[in-house]
């Protein structure tokens, strides 16, 4: 109910258009709040090259993103989901001191490893700051990575986002 009433609040902004999205035939839905891009991109990730999934966009003076690999046989999904943190951190230049983990309801997902969220502040490329939220879970070899990148996060759109996550 109150998903249901931030969406109405927001449901007339401009700046963003919450819409359903359901990345490939993975299972997984989320609404994003502009029309997203979608790729496909070979990444080193637990040891191999492997077919990562993107869609994302930019609205609201944020990006949004969820990237999505299947892991096959992979026999350590919590070691590639360590491993994928660990990269975007490294990547945000995110320091231990500036980086929290919370626990994550997604409906569907495995329950082992459980889902998580992480917090970070961090820096862009061009050395601006940068605060990152990312989600990191798994559902059967799936590996799953949901973002929201942004100079500070707005509360209410990040919470629509990472509380519209689920699997069918």
């Amino acid at each position: 109910m109150a998903l249901t009433g931030l969406l109405l609040a927001l449901g007339c902004s401009p700046k963003l258009n919450w819409r359903d999205v359901q990345p490939g035939n993975s299972g997984l839905t989320l609404l994003l709040p502009c029309k997203p891009d979608q790729g496909d991109k070979i990444v080193p990730l637990g040891g191999r090259s492997t077919k990562l999934t993107m869609l994302g966009c930019d609205a609201g003076g944020a990006t949004f993103a969820v990237a999505i690999a299947d892991m096959g046989d992979a026999p350590n999904l919590p070691e590639v989901l360590t491993q994928w943190q660990a990269i975007t951190l490294g990547n945000m230049k995110a320091s231990p001191s500036t980086t929290q983990s919370r626990p994550l309801r997604v409906p569907g997902a495995s329950s082992e490893p459980a889902p998580v969220l992480v917090l970070a502040q961090g820096q862009r490329p061009d050395g601006s700051a940068v605060n990152g939220w990312a989600a990191y879970f798994t559902k059967g070899s799936q590996v799953v990575q949901v973002v929201m990148y942004a100079s500070a996060i707005e509360p209410v759109a990040a919470e629509i986002f990472f509380a519209s996550i689920k699997f069918d």
